[in-house]
């Protein structure tokens, strides 16, 4: 067996179990936490009392605006300096929930005033309050819409975990560095790495293929096109 093989096969199990226990459960609860994050600041921006609309605009502002590696340093290496002490996994969750806040917030804002004025009037019209109009009606339309864009940057993120490794969480990425710590073959380790995100990533984009065509069969693109 060659060399580089062997490698690779002896290290699967590590990476693999460091993506189960750390990259895939960081990558969830983000994007959960993000998405609850990105439609609570999407509500206020197109809903709310104006000093709310400008501190949330000045949020998606900062996150949209600044390297979500800068971030992760500010919340992990930066935050003691004013004496809030967080270990490697709840910093890395609160930088990206954050980040993916401000970017679905613009995702969500846009997808609800997609929704034409008169879906609203209609749910007005048979007595709906405005949380049964938006629960019923607008929510559901826009959430359609809201699939493709929200499921790119949910394959995005599970990318973007690897940058949790520089904070010191030990997620795929950051067990192949150990790795290669050991075996000096930084070449292999990070191609087998690399391949794993890409095979990870495929998966989730034919979930989202396949989401995207059962979600057009009751309308949309797919039947305007039939």
């Amino acid at each position: 067996m060659p060399h580089w093989l062997q490698l690779m096969l002896e290290s699967l199990p590590t990476l693999l179990w460091a993506a189960l226990i750390f990259t895939v459960p960081l990558t969830l609860l983000s994007f959960a936490l993000g998405l609850i994050a990105g439609l609570v600041t999407a509500l206020i921006r197109l809903f709310g009392p104006k000093p709310l609309v400008s501190v949330v605009r000045f949020y998606v502002w900062i996150f949209r605006g600044t390297p979500l590696l800068v971030q992760l340093f500010l919340i992990f290496y930066g935050l003691p300096s004013v004496g809030i002490l967080l270990d490697a996994f709840p910093a890395a969750l609160i930088g990206f929930t954050l980040n993916i806040g401000a970017y679905t917030s613009e995702i969500i804002r846009a997808v609800i005033g997609s929704v034409p004025k008169g879906q609203w009037e209609a749910s007005y019209s048979i007595g709906m309050t405005w949380s049964q109009a938006m629960r019923r009606t607008i929510l559901p339309q826009a959430g359609r819409v809201a699939v493709p864009p929200l499921s790119n940057t949910f394959i995005s993120l599970v990318k973007d975990t690897s940058l949790a490794a520089a904070i010191t969480v030990p997620e795929m990425f950051q067990a192949a560095q150990r790795i290669v710590a050991t075996t000096y073959e930084p070449l292999i380790l990070y191609v087998e790495a690399a391949a794993l995100y890409l095979a990870l990533s495929s998966v989730l984009s034919a979930l989202q293929a396949r989401l995207e065509v059962r979600l057009n069969r009751y309308g949309g693109f797919l039947e305007a096109n039939a």
